[in-house]
């Protein structure tokens, strides 16, 4: 099959726009990559810090610097679900590599947070800027100069961005990410969902929702609703970064195990990483997260990452190919499935060969796994001596869930970019019902997530109207997430009114059947129009031509409005990031 002509255009301007900050980034990591392992230029003393600690045979293996000396940087915590597997894996990569003729340090850990524990609070302040601490602590790990290859460990929502970014500064190094798999299903997302819109209502107390909670949040894994966490395993998948068929095998499995040690045996003999992702590679990413339904998140985090290897991704890119690529899955938000559904449905190796074949995903491309996507059309399994396979995946096993691009559950990839009087923002239209894309009302204006609840719990919502939740942005308070505000949205829509959000902040992976206008740029603490919005101006959202309005002249208008004043974590411990933050649709990063 041909490329399709879209993807080839937009892959063409990416490279094209790229050309003055891609070429001197791959001449900076092939001028790293030709001097050799950089631990053979070190003087004797730092040499002899570096491998003070190691073994007698792998101190004379490093002494000689014949033999490959791997990195893993690793985001294990007990906290996240997602990340507490991944306190054995240092075990396991280390033997694998020494059996392969190397040796494997653990060169650092980086933070990792928890979104689903700070929803709400003071420390989702620090969450967008977390990815730019994980992006640094990774580079500090491997700015050692000791290593030849490295091995990434993490999974969830700004880990892996920022793994990526800080590894792409060392880009001449082989990397591969290794994820940790989901946690088995526990109470359907569409249940837990509604048990909170009736906690919303005041119909059950803390303790329902607590079980209800308790039993969708289970045990090791990450969670199983397709939201960022997810995403990114998709999406590090299509880019090369996994093991064909990687993402999503369950933790603590022979499987994951075997998957595991194999990945740090190919990091020995892969392409730097910094190759690996170029402009197809990102290309490829956009795709497969479109075609799944993927967090809007990746509007930020693909940027940034993308810009760390000197590639220039915009949100134009993102509009333009979700025009061209089909929705092939449905899962929750966007459906009633969770992530193992859509893994035992086909996976990452259905949905990767439906794109190859549609002509809508680079098959040249250099991944971990060798030369070609075409790999990533198998799935991994054990033979019947343990020994770890692949095979070419078969049809789905359930069209509710995952379909053939023939057949998709809808023509488009469902990220929509709106522009018009109010700035430039991201709305996720996958799990909108078509009649809810088009919103004209009034607007009600909140400081903050805490004064919308506030006004709902006080009866104050009950009517159509634009909920503008506003100085949200990484310039205000770090551009917290705003999922505190689903199930009183969603009970509102129950009672039969319309209601959409318009905000500065984020809703990202969970985003659901609200139509919510999200990542408004310019925020509103730079002064952008939201800032000069006042309740009772009447909004249009209008999905279907990409359109975000008032009826009103904001250019007369003075701006109004600081973010709520909270606690101030975000605002006390990172003032000075905040001065120097980029835009949404520039990554929200210093690193973009």
């Amino acid at each position: 099959m041909s490329l399709n002509p879209t993807v080839a255009d937009v892959t063409e301007r990416i490279a094209a726009r790229s050309a003055d900050t891609r070429e001197p980034y791959l001449e900076r990591i092939r001028a790293a990559a030709a001097t050799g392992p950089a631990r053979g230029h070190l003087g004797c003393a730092n040499l002899a810090h570096g491998f003070a600690a190691c073994g007698a045979d792998e101190k004379l293996l490093l002494r000689a610097a014949e033999r490959p000396n791997v990195a893993i940087v690793s985001a294990y915590n007990d906290t996240l679900s997602a990340h507490q597997p991944l306190e054995r894996y240092p075990r396991l990569i280390k033997q694998a590599v020494r059996e392969a003729g190397g040796v494997a340090q653990f060169a650092g850990g980086v933070p990792a947070m928890c979104d689903g524990i700070t929803q709400g609070r003071a420390g989702m302040e620090l969450s967008l800027f977390s990815r730019d601490v994980v992006a640094m602590a990774t580079a500090v790990a491997l700015s050692h100069d000791m290593f030849d290859a490295a091995v990434a460990l993490g999974v969830c929502d700004k880990i892996v961005p920022g793994l990526l970014i800080g590894a792409l500064s060392f880009g001449q190094l082989p990397t591969v990410l290794v994820p940790a798999g989901p946690m088995p299903s526990g109470l359907p997302n569409a249940e837990k969902s509604k048990v909170r819109q009736l906690h919303a209502e005041g119909k059950i107390g803390r303790d329902e929702l607590l079980e209800s909670e308790a039993r969708s949040y289970h045990s090791p894994g990450t969670c199983t609703f397709y939201g960022t966490a997810n995403s990114n395993q998709l999406v590090v998948e299509a880019m090369g970064l996994h093991l064909p068929g990687a993402a999503f095998i369950a933790p603590g499995t022979p499987l994951r195990e075997a998957l595991t040690r194999e990945a740090a045996r190919r990091v020995l003999r892969a392409a730097p990483i910094g190759e690996i992702v170029d402009e197809r590679a990102v290309v490829n990413a956009v795709v497969a997260l479109l075609a799944s339904g993927g967090s809007t998140n990746h509007t930020m985090h693909l940027v940034a990452v993308a810009a760390a290897a000197g590639i220039a991704l915009t949100w134009d890119d993102f509009a333009e190919l979700s025009a061209a690529v089909p929705l092939l899955a449905r899962v929750y938000p966007n459906g009633p499935a969770d992530i193992n559904h859509f893994h035992a449905a086909g996976g990452t190796a259905f949905l990767i060969g439906e794109l190859l074949d549609a002509g809508l995903m680079h098959a040249d491309v250099q991944t971990v796994a060798g030369a070609g996507l075409e790999r990533y059309r198998d799935a991994p399994y054990l033979d019947d001596d343990g020994e770890l396979r692949f095979a070419r995946a078969g049809a789905t096993t359930d069209a509710g869930v995952l379909r053939p691009a023939r057949e998709p559950f809808a023509a488009d990839g469902g990220i929509r970019v709106l522009d018009g009087d109010l700035g430039r923002a991201v709305m996720k239209v996958s799990a909108v019902a078509p009649e809810r894309r088009v919103v004209t009302a009034p607007a009600r204006i909140f400081e903050g997530q805490t004064g919308f609840l506030a006004a709902f719990e006080a009866g104050e919502l009950d009517y159509y109207h634009v909920a503008v939740v506003r100085h949200q942005g990484p310039r205000a308070n770090g551009m917290p997430e705003l999922h505190k505000l689903t199930p009183a949205l969603g009970v509102l829509m129950d009672r039969g009114h319309t209601v959409a959000l318009v905000t500065d902040g984020r809703m990202s992976g969970a985003s659901g059947k609200v139509p919510a206008a999200i990542h408004c740029t310019p925020e509103a603490a730079a002064g952008g129009p939201l800032s000069r919005l006042r309740t009772g101006d009447v909004v249009r959202l209008d999905a279907d031509r990409g359109r975000l309005d008032v009826d009103a002249d904001l250019s007369t208008r003075a701006p109004e409005g600081a973010a709520g004043p909270g606690v101030g974590t975000g605002r006390e411990l990172f003032a000075a990031f905040r001065e120097a933050v980029g835009r949404p649709d520039e990554g929200a990063s210093v690193f973009a």
